[in-house]
């Protein structure tokens, strides 16, 4: 965060007229000013400074939150500054990129600090996870909301695009898509689940893969990462790899997700079309399975083959029963400005 760049200006108010509020330097250096030992120079000037080396892609990535939009205003604090970097960190998953540095730029309507500080301690929880430097940023009144700008690294040639998928590849996802959705569904008392604290925490502490997405260069032809409904996101990756596919409904990972009490008709909706996962849904060609199968125990992490590529381009066929092209609404991803109905 540049020390130009952070604007909290006039306009707020504390309930205690002798309530000395923060400057925006001080909301800088008491929550936001953390080493970045890999940067040659990071918060506290007008631009960060980092070098890469020559054989060494630089992936870069931004995704804005938006408070009523992406996340509920009581959300907790701790669990929306995980969150806030976490999606962002998906996006480099499904690049098989190394996460390196973060800007963040958070909007605040007022300053409370025990919000604050509860939101920087989780965005630094996740950041030490997963090996992320903060680099810069900006602060400033409004409505509340936080853009987040990702800066990873790929070997060389060696990215994992949406576009390098081949006819007759299996399609993988990654954990369990799905669950996210039905504690977005429980939360809004669309659904009562008798064990909702699986679904709660991949909704509100997403996990982003970047070991797998890592450890698929040289294995994966295709990858994105599922965010918006896995049935909407492959058909993105239908579009770019210029293919079709043909999803096997039978062996979708529906048990987590019927576990949590809901029947099989709304897991496999939640699945489908929840969106909110951040799993990597990626392509393989079939000789890789038992280097897959491997890599997930390696991992602890769950693959599951859906089906496969095919050569017709933008048909994604269904494999349960008779084979039923999928109707328009449900490959559709989510959208923030389509129009309803």
């Amino acid at each position: 965060m540049q020390h130009d760049a952070l604007s909290l200006t006039s306009g707020f108010s504390a309930h205690d007229p002798c309530y000395a509020m923060p400057s925006e330097f001080d909301l800088i250096r008491r929550y936001f000013t953390h080493p970045a030992r890999s940067a040659d120079m990071a918060v506290g000037d007008d631009a960060a400074l980092f070098r890469t080396a020559p054989d060494v892609q630089l992936a870069v990535t931004t995704d804005t939150l938006a408070a009523g939009t992406h996340f509920f205003h009581d959300t907790p604090p701790h669990d929306l500054g995980w969150k806030t970097l976490a999606v962002n960190l998906s996006d480099l998953a499904a690049m098989g990129a190394t996460p390196r540095w973060a800007t963040l730029a958070l909007t605040l309507p007022a300053v409370d600090e025990g919000w604050v500080a509860a939101f920087a301690k989780g965005f630094f929880d996740c950041a030490g996870r997963y090996g992320m430097e903060l680099v810069g940023g900006d602060t400033t009144r409004g409505p509340l909301a936080m853009t987040v700008t990702l800066f990873g690294e790929v070997p060389m040639g060696q990215a994992i695009t949406r576009a390098g998928g081949l006819p007759g590849d299996d399609l993988w996802v990654s954990g369990w898509p799905g669950l996210a959705a039905l504690g977005l569904m429980s939360l809004q008392n669309r659904v009562k689940l008798v064990d909702a604290d699986s679904a709660l925490a991949a909704l509100h502490r997403p996990m982003p893969r970047v070991e797998a997405g890592e450890a698929l260069r040289g294995i994966a032809h295709a990858m994105i990462d599922v965010s918006d409904g896995l049935a909407g996101d492959l058909a993105h990756l239908c579009e770019r790899s210029k293919l079709g596919a043909l999803l096997d409904m039978g062996a979708l990972p529906l048990a987590p997700l019927i576990a949590t009490g809901v029947d099989e008709s709304l897991a496999r909706q939640a699945l489908l079309a929840g969106g909110d996962d951040y799993e990597l849904l990626f392509s393989a060609p079939p000789q890789a399975r038992d280097v897959l199968a491997a890599l997930a125990r390696t991992l602890d992490l769950p693959f599951t083959r859906i089906g496969q590529f095919t050569e017709k381009a933008g048909t994604i066929l269904l494999a349960d029963g008779p084979k039923v092209p999928l109707r328009p609404l449900d490959v559709r991803g989510y959208d923030h400005f389509a129009l309803p109905g």
